[in-house]
């Protein structure tokens, strides 16, 4: 066994039975890590806000590399168990309540799932001091900086969606100085600023105004807009409505039971 095998592997052996050969299992240390950190948290001993040690006290609690300790912590952190802050490190979060869960999916992905070739225009971006509008949108304070956006994605050169988002501009700074013109501004987002808390809202509403021209729908027509907000840790990263032609979309969402 190499050097690189014995970091990256433990073996856990069962007590024989009478006369029997003890079966032996491998388990790899980013799976140990994993299955250890889980179960303080399920099982309450480390309750919401609780620090995780640090990487390097991992690093030598289990004698492996950062990176198989950094792999394991950002796999926990994409499962909303604990959430990661930059120099502080790594907290158990607090349990969140939801009838359902929907994944944050790209329009795109949408878009190619039906088969359909995607593209997208972006409508308007405007930086401005968050008005009092802004704020109730996204929950910032007075003279806080947001990127005002808006984006029309087309399915087969026909309008499909039309997107209406702010960012707060103290979580993604980068927003700054992205014209967006290679990467619409949900797919930037996730890459620039992970999110830790997500929140859905739907709602059926009559078209108007810049989301009917831009979908060219008449105005009263029945849509359905979804409301996302995303905060890193406390801090609100962005807020986007996707409105949709009512009679061309649908949800589905599957879950699995919470866990207490």
């Amino acid at each position: 066994m190499t050097e690189g095998d014995i970091e990256n592997t433990v073996q856990r052996t069962r007590e024989p039975r009478a006369g029997a050969k003890a079966p032996q299992r491998q388990i790899s240390l980013h799976s140990q890590i994993l299955a250890d950190i889980q179960s303080h948290i399920l099982s309450g001993e480390w309750a919401p806000g609780h620090r995780i040690p640090f990487e390097h006290e991992l690093t030598e609690q289990y004698s492996c590399s950062r990176m198989t300790v950094s792999k394991a912590l950002t796999q926990l952190a994409r499962s909303g168990l604990i959430e990661r802050r930059r120099k502080a490190g790594s907290f158990v979060t607090r349990p969140l309540s939801q009838s359902a869960i929907l994944e944050i999916r790209d329009v795109a992905a949408e878009v190619e799932a039906l088969g359909l070739p995607y593209a997208f225009t972006i409508l308007l971006r405007r930086e401005r001091r968050a008005t009092s509008e802004d704020r109730v949108r996204i929950a910032v304070s007075p003279g806080t900086r947001v990127l005002a956006v808006t984006c029309r994605h087309d399915a087969a050169h026909q309008p499909f969606c039309y997107e209406d988002r702010l960012i707060n501009l103290v979580s993604a700074p980068q927003a700054t100085d992205e014209t967006f013109a290679s990467i619409s501004p949900g797919p930037w987002l996730l890459a620039q600023a992970p999110w830790t808390t997500a929140e859905h809202r739907i709602r059926a509403v009559g078209a108007s105004g810049d989301a009917a021209r831009a979908l060219r729908i008449a105005d009263g027509a029945a849509c359905l807009v979804i409301e996302r907000r995303t905060w890193m840790a406390d801090q609100p990263v962005t807020q986007v409505m996707f409105t949709y032609p009512g009679g061309a979309h649908e949800l589905l969402a599957d879950f699995t039971p919470s866990q207490s």
